[in-house]
């Protein structure tokens, strides 16, 4: 399986530079690296060309006029940007642990996408983690609240034990998720017409859910911490509630503005 780690990212160098610095700390590196960036300024593009230039992996950047909150179609084009078999997705703010690539290809199994996990770090600890660029910190590190630093442990045969077992526990979060291409290419990617901030990871997992393709959370493993920033408006999150709400309720399978936009041929 050739493995693709595809990095969003927006206007938050300093973040950014700390999630790189991880991804060449990984033990085992994904096969390419796509960086996804939604219209940042040059102080980003420039950090994002100097670690393409040095990557030991091949590494592109693929990006769109900063338009709003356009996740989807930014996803998109990263799927589009790739061949290989399987996708990991993560945002740019979002610290990796050393082995985390090697627990998503782990766990990765034909029929299922993978839910990772996310840990909160609260401001204190991101500006330390921003500062020294540090790796992902212990269980025992402040700055997590309580249950979540259970989700620094990395216990490998204890994730592949927990991959179904977690499922009703975790969230559907697009910061941390892993797919086949042929399966996203299937139900068409993302839905682009989730424009502003919502549930576009919600939405398409259940579109990939009701073309038979189930879920499985990696718990223990492929740990990332998510950096501290301000939330983003909620303002059309009810209308994009609503067109989730739709999916569930007429099993739909495919979006009919995605992926196919970006495909050549």
């Amino acid at each position: 399986m050739r493995l693709a780690l595809a990095i969003t990212s927006h206007e938050r160098p300093d973040a950014l530079a700390v999630v790189l610095a991880s991804v060449e700390r990984l033990r085992e590196p994904p096969d390419e690296i796509v960086v996804a960036d939604d219209g940042s300024g040059p102080a980003t593009r420039e950090l994002i060309a100097s670690f393409i230039a040095r990557s030991r992996v091949p590494a592109r950047l693929v990006s769109q006029p900063h338009e709003g909150f356009r996740a989807a179609r930014l996803r998109n084009l990263a799927i589009a940007a790739t061949t290989l078999d399987y996708l990991v997705f993560i945002d740019g703010d979002m610290v990796l642990h050393p082995d985390f690539i090697a627990d998503h290809r782990r766990i990765a199994r034909t029929g299922y996408y993978t839910q990772g996990v996310r840990v909160l770090a609260d401001p204190r600890l991101s500006r330390e983690l921003a500062t020294h660029r540090r790796p992902v910190p212990s269980p025992l590190a402040r700055g997590t609240g309580f249950l979540r630093r259970l989700y620094l442990l990395h216990a490998p045969l204890l994730s592949m034990a927990m991959r179904k077992a977690a499922n009703p526990f975790i969230a559907i979060k697009s910061c941390n998720q892993g797919f086949w291409r042929a399966d996203l290419l299937r139900v068409n990617g993302f839905d682009e017409d989730f424009v502003g901030w919502g549930p576009e990871d919600k939405e398409l997992c259940a579109r990939l859910e009701n073309s038979g393709v189930a879920r499985q959370t990696l718990l223990f493993g492929g740990i990332a911490c998510h950096l501290h920033h301000a939330p983003q408006s909620r303002d059309r999150l009810p209308s994009l509630l609503a067109r989730l709400e739709a999916t569930r309720r007429e099993r739909r399978v495919r979006a009919d503005h995605g992926v196919d936009a970006h495909l050549r041929g």
